[in-house]
């Protein structure tokens, strides 16, 4: 049945972790695909046309698994791919973009910082949304930060340093928002909250699981009865890779990332 068969998630590594947790939380009873490209992390920084290609890989193989929705939990891949996705497969398809519309109404007098790869900023997709919501916002690029999520280094004076620098050109600018533009940076919170005092935070995880649980109750593809479950494949090696993101799975349902 429809409803029995899993839905596969899959980023270039390990950031679309946070989105999964979120997935698992608001549909316990589903069965659940997280496949991380590790070998190939971190998009942001290759050229389009080589995200797509790894995207589309990356799909085929979550496809021949059987899945019945898929959710790129990338947004880097969503940029250079979700669209060409979408045109080639018939079940739903969700996919992560930087939420910068709700951080423009979160927004009071001060400006939006977007913290994402320097890829997804360059990307037509992004210089749309800039174009509808970006009234006071700040391309961020931060080329290297998504690397000390997949490592598993999530706080510490390297990061704190690594993030003094990348904010240091925004200091004394009146900032209301920073969007988490990139998966991995969810698990970033508490770093970032530290270099950014007062300034709220948000991504677009919940809204993507939400209109993902949306998608499946239209088609009647909602499974009904538990337990769900999960399965962690990569394309890295799987004796270092996979236990480093069950690590982070079992952090990001502590609810520790606040």
């Amino acid at each position: 049945m429809d409803q029995d068969r899993p839905i596969g998630i899959f980023d270039s590594g390990m950031g679309g972790i946070s989105v999964l947790s979120e997935a698992v939380r608001l549909l316990p009873n589903e069965r659940f695909i997280y496949f991380g490209d590790n070998l190939n992390a971190p998009y942001g920084v290759l050229p389009e046309e080589r995200i797509r290609e790894l995207a589309l890989h990356v799909t085929g193989r979550l496809v021949a698994q059987g899945i019945k929705a898929l959710v790129v939990a990338c947004n880097t891949a969503t940029s250079a791919a979700a669209q060409v996705i979408r045109q080639r497969l018939e079940i739903p398809v969700v996919a992560m973009e930087p939420a910068l519309k709700p951080a423009s109404q979160m927004r009071h007098q001060g400006k939006i910082l977007v913290l994402a790869t320097p890829m997804t900023l360059k990307l037509d997709k992004f210089a749309h949304l800039m174009e509808l919501y970006g009234q006071e916002a700040i391309k961020v690029p931060c080329k290297g930060l998504m690397e000390f999520a997949e490592q598993g280094e999530l706080e510490g004076g390297r990061i704190d340093s690594f993030l003094e620098r990348l904010f240091e050109p925004y200091r004394g600018l009146d900032v209301d928002v920073a969007v988490l533009g990139c998966t991995h940076y969810v698990f970033l919170k508490k770093a970032i909250s530290k270099a950014l005092p007062g300034v709220q935070l948000i991504d677009g995880n919940l809204g993507t699981v939400r209109r993902l649980r949306q998608l499946l109750d239209e088609k009647g593809m909602l499974r009904e009865h538990g337990p769900g479950e999960v399965c962690f494949q990569t394309s890295g090696d799987p004796e270092t890779v996979i236990p480093r993101m069950k690590a982070l799975y079992q952090l990001a349902n502590r609810s520790e990332l606040d």
